[in-house]
């Protein structure tokens, strides 16, 4: 974008400029401009509230959805508002002169409503939608759109194989020069569910690289980089990335700040309000994600269960077929395991209660929770054996020893350290309230979405102390009035919200024949 040419503009251009303003309000991975109703511009353009504009001056140049707003202390007559996104991306000043204009509406919307009439896609149009994605081309509604219609008349596996080229190629990929850059991931769903933070120092304690990089809680209460964040700096430049991986083999951090797959970045800020996550979407976001960061094997946990993201075996195996046909596509060896999902992993919900968990075994602590422990176990022992010179078989024993004698620990001490340790860790939120056992029974079953529900409306993952203690678990024989778990929040309406439907259904079903349901 060349710079204005203001000597050679038309009246009517010149009269598109406004003064600019920085107004603090954050519109989550959106460019917004806001415009009062009475400035010229607005009225002589045409200008409607949601449309889209071209913003520029000088070299700079950004596309924004329009709000109009009828309070000249937000907004003066001769000013345009950027939201904190937009002000930071446009890079300009304070009180400087802005050209305003429509902006072309994104060509690839054509492909969105041919993939909303159920046709198939090619790579070129995931090429183009992803490209006008991260050029902030649409706005949340259109992708939204695009989301929908992915979701609602499905990708088949090739458009999924397409759609996971097209993201990966939306932003840096890492080369690491190694023929063997190992990872593990699952695919959420389960509560509690961090053994990535488990996995991750014992790998590398192993000596393998594993460069772990995760997105932030989608639908949960609280995902790996929510987690860490309790602990350590996840926001890390692709530079400080390579720098901590190549002195202690590994990292565990937010993917969005080193603009790996930045498309799928975007799309998750709009599939998290409208809780979606269809299984295309899925595996083009995981497998993008993970061949970013530069692995070249990855250990995949299916988790399956009653309320998990997969219910059934059949629909497991469909799954894991998709993401084996993408992950050999596209030269990736991919390990998946179909795992317990029938109740919530460890006994916290919420980065807080996770993190801790996530110490207590590391630490070998008895409070640990056992679950955890096993699984975390598990993952990395098939994790360690694509290591070639482990046996098949040996790789659980391998990830034990290097638990047990301290190792791991020391080794995720070393990362925390790398990735810039917390300097006071966040408080357990103190407002508290105990959901008790209605009757004497065992515990049967515990439904993993209604206590991630919970557990948000408590306020996790966005207040970091937030969440639900698990003080029971599948199996358990409990008495009338004994605590089944406690919810912790900072602030009062929080609390009250979680108690509201914790009340209207604890997510716990006892069973006083002393049997846990099958």
């Amino acid at each position: 974008m060349t710079d204005l040419q203001t000597n050679s503009e038309t009246p009517a251009q010149a009269a598109c400029h406004l003064m600019l303003k920085r107004v603090a309000i954050d519109t989550y991975s959106e460019n917004v401009a806001y415009m009062h109703r009475d400035c010229g511009v607005y009225r002589a353009e045409g200008f409607q509230a949601l449309s889209k504009i071209a913003i520029t001056n000088h070299g700079h140049r950004i596309l924004a959805v329009l709000n109009v707003v009828d309070d000249a202390n937000l907004v003066g007559l001769d000013q345009l508002g950027l939201s904190e996104q937009a002000f930071a991306q446009f890079g300009g000043q304070e009180g400087e002169q802005v050209h305003v204009a429509h902006a072309e509406p994104p060509m690839s919307m054509d492909a969105v409503r041919r993939k909303m009439g159920g046709e198939r896609l090619q790579l070129e149009d995931f090429q183009a939608i992803t490209r006008d994605i991260v050029d902030n081309r649409y706005s949340k509604t259109e992708m939204a759109a695009f989301l929908v219609a992915s979701g609602q008349t499905g990708l088949d596996r090739d458009e999924i194989l397409y759609l996971t080229q097209a993201m990966l190629e939306s932003g840096d990929r890492l080369d690491w020069d190694e023929a063997l850059v190992a990872d593990k991931h699952c695919i959420g769903g389960i509560p509690g569910n961090r053994t990535s933070m488990l996995v991750v120092p014992i790998v590398t304690a192993h000596g393998m690289l594993c460069p772990k990089t995760s997105s932030r809680a989608i639908t949960s209460p609280a995902g790996t980089a929510d987690t860490m964040a309790v602990l350590a700096e996840v926001e890390l430049s692709v530079e400080r990335l390579q720098q901590i991986v190549r002195s202690t083999n590994g990292c565990l951090a937010w993917g969005g700040a080193a603009e790996l797959s930045p498309a799928d970045d975007i799309l998750i800020s709009v599939e998290r309000p409208l809780g979606m996550d269809s299984p295309g979407q899925m595996v083009a976001s995981i497998l993008s994600k993970k061949i970013a960061a530069g692995s070249t094997h990855l250990v995949l946990d299916i988790p399956m269960g009653p309320t998990a993201k997969v219910r059934s075996m059949p629909a497991a195996q469909r799954l894991r077929k998709l993401f084996e046909y993408v992950a050999s596509m596209l030269n990736l060896q991919l390990d998946v395991m179909i795992t317990d999902g029938s109740q919530p992993v460890g006994n916290g919900i919420g980065p807080v209660l996770e993190a801790r968990d996530v110490m207590r075994v590391l630490r070998n602590d008895p409070a640990a929770p056992a679950d955890l422990r096993e699984k975390s176990l598990r993952l990395a022992g098939r994790v360690i054996e694509f290591d070639p010179d482990v046996r098949g078989g040996d790789g659980w024993r391998i990830a034990r020893d290097i638990l047990e004698s301290g190792r791991a620990l020391a080794q995720m001490e070393a990362i925390i350290d790398a990735q810039g340790r917390r300097g006071e860790l966040p408080a357990l939120g103190e407002l508290t309230l105990e959901m008790k056992a209605p009757n004497s029974g065992t515990v049967c079953s515990i439904d993993n979405l209604r206590l991630a529900r919970i557990a948000r409306l408590a306020g996790a993952p966005q207040v970091m102390g937030a969440g639900v203690d698990l003080l029971h678990k599948v199996g358990d024989p409990v008495i009338a009035g004994q605590a089944l778990y406690r919810i912790h929040a900072r602030y009062p309406a929080d609390l009250a919200f979680a108690r509201e439907m914790a009340l209207s259904d604890s997510g716990y079903v006892l069973d006083s024949t002393g049997q846990p349901a099958q």
